[in-house]
């Protein structure tokens, strides 16, 4: 087995390991995998990824696709580009001010009313 890279994090890990068997590539992952630390940060959280050293140049191929895909797919930001109303994404502003003067008037009141 020949070291293809490491990345940081189970999730991820998993995630190029299923892409990289999805495309017939055996892949092995090593490293902190079901450890006993929860929340792994920095180096704790590296899992190398290896793979066949026949397999090595096909399974380079598919993480340069994958990550040629993920920069020519369009920004999550765009998810409300067919919105043209612009009071859709101002709402929330206005919500929030509601909140905290209902908060600031009847807080008040009813601390007067229960003799708090």
């Amino acid at each position: 087995m020949t070291a293809l890279t490491w990345v940081s994090g189970v999730f991820r890990a998993r995630v190029v390991a299923a892409r990289l068997k999805s495309e017939g590539i055996d892949a092995q992952l090593r490293g902190a995998l079901d450890g006993s630390y929860g929340l792994t940060v920095g180096d704790m959280a590296r899992i190398d990824v290896f793979v066949p050293e026949d397999q090595l140049e096909d399974a380079r191929y598919v993480l340069l696709v994958d990550e040629v895909d993920a920069t020519l797919a369009a920004p999550s930001e765009w998810w409300d580009a067919g919105d043209d109303s612009p009071r859709a994404r101002r709402r929330w502003p206005w919500w929030v001010a509601l909140a905290i003067l209902t908060v600031a008037v009847l807080g008040p009141f009813l601390g007067y009313v229960t003799n708090w």
